[in-house]
């Protein structure tokens, strides 16, 4: 499953929405996504399940490309 990741980069700061980024990550589910960022100190704001045509919304961005972690 192909998960889409919001975050802050950095955790011990104040999040602001405009500093939000965004990844896409593979793995079976959330709690997988959390394990496999746990090391990059992100301040995570959600994690999004994609399927269906909002994945394929997706795969159309230029900016789709899915993080091998």
């Amino acid at each position: 499953m192909i998960f889409k990741v919001y975050y802050q980069e950095n955790a011990l700061e104040v999040p602001v929405r405009e500093n939000t980024k965004s990844l896409y990550v593979e793995a079976d589910s959330e709690r997988d996504v959390r394990a496999l960022l746990k090391d990059r100190k992100y301040n995570i704001e959600l994690i999004q399940l994609l399927e269906g045509s909002h994945l394929e919304y997706e795969q159309a961005s230029p900016n789709f490309k899915v993080e091998k972690i």
